[in-house]
C-alpha cells in the first residue's frame, strides 16, 4: 500500500489492519514520517518531530502484534500532541512558541499523551499553537503561522491549529486538541475536521500546582479527527476517572457504539447566532443548508432563542477575564524553571496578550464574582434550550478563515457583518460551552468558495453520546471525505 493510500485511512481502519497483520506499524509510521517531511514545510503544522522515538515505538508495536500479545484499541496508530500545556517525557514544550522556552524539556505526560500511548498509539511529534493559547488563530513569534491546507494563504484557527491542519492534510489520522474557549472546535471548523470537546470531567485534566485551575473557564483535552467514529474511538481511550483530577468522573460508556445510534424523532434546536453574535452571510448560508441533514435522519429542527441578554462583546470580555488566572498561574509556574517571562521576556508575547494579562493581575474578587454570574446566565440559557431538545446546533464560528500575517501575530476579524468583535475570540461561538461545561463538537457543514465552515453541536451535560450520535448522522447524510482532495492537491511550495 502506498503512502498516499495510507494518508487518508481512518484510525479505526489502521488499527483494524494492524490487528489483522495486513499492515505493519513500522510501515505506517514510516509512511507518515515521509509524508510529514514532504508536506509539513509548506504547512507548518508540526513544530517538533519525535521521529526517532516513534520509529522505536513502531518496532515494539510490531513485535507485540507478531508475538500475539494483547493490544490496545489504538495499537500502532500514529498521532501527535499539541505544543501548549501538553507534555511527553524528553520532548520540548514552548507554551505556544514562546522564544525564551525553546529549550524547555518536559519529564512528564499530559493525560492525552499518557492515555493514547497506553491504548497503543504512537506519537510522531508536537503541533503548532498560538502563544499561551489565548486566541482563536494559530501563530506565534517562534514558529510562525500554521497554514490552512485548503488555502495556504489562510490560517487554520487555533489554538489547536497545527493538530487540525495535520489531520486535514493526511499527516496523521487524529491528533490532540485542548480547549478553554473553543481551541478544539475552532480549527476543526476552519480545517473541515471533527473536533470533540467532552462534558467537563469526562476527560481528566491534571494541573499543578493548582489542581483546581481547570474550572474557570472549563478546560478540556480532546480528539481532532477526520471521522466521527475516530473521535469516539479516541474518546474511549482518554475518558475516565483519574485521582489526580478533583473534577474527573468515572465513565463506562462505549462512545463508538453511540455513533451508530439513530436520531429519528429527536428535537434539534437551531440558533443561527446564539442570539447575540453577528455571523458572516456565507457561514449562515452554509450551516442553514447543512441543517437539512437532520430532517434526512428523521429528526425535527426548530429555530430557537436562548434568551441571552448581554452583548457578544461583553461575553467575550468576560471570557478573557476568566482566563486571566490560568495564564498568570502558568507564567508564575515557569519561575520554577528559572524563567521569569514577564520580567525578562515580554517581547516574546504579542501586545494583546500582555495587555490582557496585565489587566488580569488587577482583577478583584468582586470582578471575578460578577463574571461568574454572567457565566451562570449562559449556563442557564443553554440548559433551558436543552430541557426540551436533545441537541442545540449553531455555527461554530461567525467568520470565514482569515489571512495569515507575516509578523507572527495573526488575529481574527475585527468586524463581522459590519459589527465590531474582539479579534482574539469574539467571532467564536464556541466559548459559551466553556462557560457551561456542556459537551460540544464542530463537524464540517460544507465549503464556501472552497473554504470550510463548521457546525457546532451542543448536548446535555454528560450526554456526550448524544452529540456523537448527532455528529455521525451529519456525516452519514452529508459526508465530507471528498473535500480532502483539495488538501491532497494543494501546492507543496512554502508561501513567500
Amino acid at each position: 500500500m502506498s503512502a498516499d493510500e495510507l494518508a487518508y485511512m481512518s484510525a479505526t481502519e489502521i488499527a483494524d489492519c494492524i490487528r489483522r497483520r495486513a499492515l505493519s506499524p513500522v510501515e505506517i509510521v514510516d509512511a507518515c514520517i515521509a509524508r510529514i517531511e514532504l508536506r509539513n514545510p509548506s504547512l507548518n503544522a508540526f513544530v517538533f518531530e519525535g521521529f526517532d522515538d516513534a520509529r522505536g515505538e513502531a518496532k515494539k508495536a510490531e513485535a507485540a502484534v507478531m508475538s500475539g500479545v494483547a493490544t490496545g484499541p489504538l495499537h500502532g496508530v500514529p498521532s501527535a500532541i499539541k505544543d501548549l500545556f501538553d507534555f511527553k517525557p524528553g520532548w520540548p514544550f514552548t507554551f505556544g512558541g514562546v522564544r525564551a522556552m525553546k529549550d524547555c524539556v518536559a519529564q512528564w505526560h499530559c493525560v492525552f499523551a499518557e492515555r493514547v500511548e497506553k491504548a497503543g498509539a504512537i506519537l510522531l511529534g508536537k503541533t503548532n499553537s498560538p502563544t499561551m493559547g489565548l486566541r482563536g488563530t494559530c501563530d506565534n513569534y517562534l514558529f510562525g503561522p500554521t497554514r490552512n491546507p485548503f488555502n495556504l494563504a489562510k490560517n487554520t484557527g487555533g489554538s489547536s491549529g497545527g493538530s487540525a491542519a495535520a489531520v486535514a492534510d493526511g499527516l496523521v489520522p487524529f491528533a490532540e486538541g485542548t480547549d478553554a474557549g473553543g481551541s478544539i472546535r475552532i480549527p476543526a471548523a476552519w480545517c473541515n475536521v471533527v473536533g470533540f470537546k467532552a462534558s467537563f470531567g469526562r476527560v481528566p485534566v491534571v494541573m499543578r500546582p493548582n489542581a483546581f485551575a481547570a474550572d474557570t473557564p472549563f478546560v478540556f483535552e480532546g480528539p481532532i479527527a477526520r471521522t466521527v467514529e475516530d473521535a469516539a474511538l479516541v474518546l474511549n481511550a482518554i475518558a475516565g476517572y483519574d485521582p489526580r483530577d478533583p473534577f474527573a468522573i468515572e465513565t463506562n460508556e462505549d462512545f463508538v457504539a453511540a455513533t451508530r445510534r439513530s436520531i429519528r424523532g429527536w428535537k434539534i434546536a437551531y440558533s443561527p447566532n446564539m442570539d447575540v453574535f453577528p455571523v458572516d452571510p456565507a457561514v449562515r448560508k452554509t450551516v442553514d443548508e447543512a441543517l437539512r441533514c437532520f430532517a434526512d435522519a428523521g429528526a425535527e429542527v426548530e429555530e430557537v432563542r436562548l434568551g441571552l441578554k448581554r452583548d457578544q462583546r461583553e461575553l467575550s470580555d468576560t471570557w478573557t477575564r476568566l482566563m486571566a488566572p490560568l495564564n498568570v498561574g502558568a507564567l508564575e509556574g515557569m519561575k520554577a524553571f528559572g524563567v521569569d517571562l514577564m520580567r525578562d521576556h515580554r517581547d516574546d508575547f504579542p501586545p494583546a496578550y500582555l495587555e490582557r494579562v496585565d489587566a488580569g493581575r488587577a482583577l478583584t474578587a468582586m470582578d471575578m464574582a460578577r463574571d461568574q454570574a454572567i457565566r451562570s446566565e449562559v449556563y442557564d440559557a443553554i440548559q433551558g434550550v436543552l430541557a426540551t431538545h436533545e441537541i442545540l446546533v449553531s455555527p461554530a464560528l461567525a467568520a470565514m478563515p482569515v489571512d495569515n500575517a507575516s509578523n507572527g501575530d495573526t488575529q481574527g476579524p475585527t468586524h463581522v457583518d459590519g459589527v465590531d468583535v474582539d479579534p482574539l475570540i469574539g467571532w467564536c461561538l464556541t466559548y459559551l460551552t466553556n462557560f457551561s461545561g456542556h459537551p460540544s463538537a464542530s463537524v464540517p457543514a460544507g465549503l464556501s468558495d472552497g473554504l470550510p465552515v463548521g457546525m457546532q453541536l451542543i448536548g446535555r451535560r454528560y450526554a456526550d453520546g448524544d452529540v456523537l450520535a448527532a455528529a455521525a448522522a451529519v456525516e452519514r447524510t452529508r459526508p465530507w471525505r471528498d473535500a480532502y482532495r483539495i488538501c491532497e492537491e494543494r501546492p507543496l511550495d512554502r508561501p513567500a
